[in-house]
């Protein structure tokens, strides 16, 4: 496998160009609009200069790797990839439009992976006429840095497509963990009830924002307290993987905190807008 297509320039979707480029793999970057696939590609230049004066790779790679992503605003682009890795909004009507888009575009081999952290696999499979060759590839943020991608099967996914998929995160340092297709997958299911707790220790009173982001910083050896990992990932993101938990599961605990929802309200999303549980200037 050697030609890669990629969906999205946003943070998640720059960050897995940015991999597969590193790693000696043709990429196709589509964005809806060409100032967000410029932004992308800025993203990228100045990730890989940061890499290089980190050792983590030559100086004279970075114009090598970027000169392996080519771009463009039509997913007919992806007409010759192999793989095709999804990370678009994480809206379920939009990611089910995108695939059967590209399930007309693109060649009856290629894999259709999504980058979805919480959106069911088989339902965004369903809507294409290759489910066996559509998968859950969850990677983490920032992409180039963390280690695990969450391998998802959906109900119809083939052993072939896994082992594909399994193989390719390997290939790029990556450590593939097998998962099935539940609500929030292991990442979400476990990591944003936390959070969401963190929220209403806050809410209630029970502790400061700083308080409790000690204690689990302290006490439980995080390396990010779950408040100022929440205004990392984006509240509104923690928002909606909690609306698809409580929705899917139908247990209580998982309803969003209401201090999550009026900051999500508030447009208070944490680090991308500036302000969240703390400020950014």
């Amino acid at each position: 496998m050697e030609r890669i297509g990629v969906i999205g320039g946003g943070t998640m979707g720059n960050g897995i160009a940015h991999v597969f480029a590193q790693f000696g793999y043709s990429v196709m970057l589509v964005d809806v609009k060409q100032e967000l696939i410029d932004r992308a590609l800025t993203t990228i230049k100045t990730n890989l200069e940061r890499q290089a004066r980190k050792g983590i790779i030559a100086i004279n790679e970075v114009t090598t790797i970027l000169g392996r992503i080519a771009t463009s605003t039509e997913l007919k682009a992806f007409a010759n990839s192999e793989l095709v890795v999804e990370a678009a909004t994480e809206e379920a009507a939009l990611k089910k439009k995108i695939f059967a888009e590209l399930d007309t575009w693109c060649a009856p081999e290629t894999i259709l992976a999504s980058n979805t952290s919480s959106i069911s696999i088989t339902e965004i499979a369903a809507v294409t006429k290759r489910p066996e060759k559509v998968i859950g590839m969850h990677f983490f943020n920032p992409v180039p840095l963390m280690a695990l991608v969450e391998v998802i099967r959906g109900l119809d996914t083939a052993d072939e497509t896994f082992s594909t998929v399994t193989k390719l995160s390997k290939a790029l340092g990556k450590t593939p963990v097998e998962v099935n297709d539940y609500p929030g997958f292991v990442s979400n299911r476990v990591l944003m009830p936390m959070i969401n707790e963190a929220i209403y220790c806050v809410m209630e009173g029970v502790a400061s924002k700083e308080a409790v982001d000690k204690v689990m910083k302290l006490g439980m050896n995080h390396p990010m307290g779950p408040l100022a990992l929440a205004d990392f990932i984006g509240l509104d993101v923690c928002l909606h993987i909690m609306e698809v938990l409580h929705r899917q599961l139908g247990d209580d605990k998982y309803r969003p905190c209401p201090l999550l929802r009026k900051m999500v309200a508030a447009g208070h999303f944490g680090k991308k807008t500036g302000q969240g549980f703390y400020s950014y200037a």
